[in-house]
């Protein structure tokens, strides 16, 4: 009886060091979601910073093209409402990344207009101030580019180490506290190849 209840015990203590080492790892995996998603927010928001200056730049030299200056504002300003409004919890929840997403997905849009407009200006694009936006604009992209990467490697780290068992299991009594971690996914028609024609 009583090398049973030291058999019992041993494994107790066995099953109760596993549940605390999985859940410091989600804990420290989550953390690290988390940061990501910071640095996710950072770039966006560096983008959104510049948009005014990028707009009031073009409007100096294009002036009839109110309807694209209007696009990138309204884009701009969805953006910065659901950014306030969603970013508590955009890791845990799905659909609130999504509308995220779509609204930064309009907002780029709007920039790709933007852009577009200011060709048909010749001496726009030859003013420094245009054109070290412009730069900065692209470098912007690309580190959001980066940085949605690297959320998604840790988001999917995290989900990787919740979904293995027994953590699994241990996960599931915590609710929502270890749910899954979302996705960056494409954007609509990004599989579809462009039809050039010349």
């Amino acid at each position: 009886m009583g090398k049973v209840l030291i058999g019992l015990g041993v494994l107790v203590a066995i099953c109760g060091a596993s549940c605390v080492g999985s859940y410091n790892k989600l804990v420290r995996l989550s953390q690290a979601v988390d940061s990501q998603w910071s640095q996710v927010e950072n770039v966006y928001q560096r983008r959104a910073d510049l948009v005014p200056n990028l707009v009031e730049t073009v409007k100096g030299a294009a002036k009839f093209e109110r309807e694209t200056f209007t696009a990138v504002t309204e884009a701009r300003a969805r953006v910065g409402q659901l950014s306030a409004q969603a970013t508590q919890q955009i890791t845990n929840d799905p659909a609130a990344l999504q509308r995220f997403q779509q609204a930064q997905d309009g907002l780029s849009s709007a920039l790709s207009r933007l852009l577009v407009v200011s060709e048909k200006y010749p001496d726009l694009k030859a003013t420094a101030n245009f054109r070290d936006l412009q730069v900065q604009l692209e470098g912007t992209e690309n580190r959001i580019a980066v940085e949605r990467m690297r959320f998604t490697q840790a988001a999917q780290e995290f989900n990787t180490a919740r979904n293995s068992f027994p953590t699994v299991v241990m996960a599931g009594l915590f609710g929502k506290r270890f749910a899954e971690k979302a996705y960056f996914t494409a954007q609509a028609g990004a599989a579809t190849s462009p039809h050039v024609q010349f």
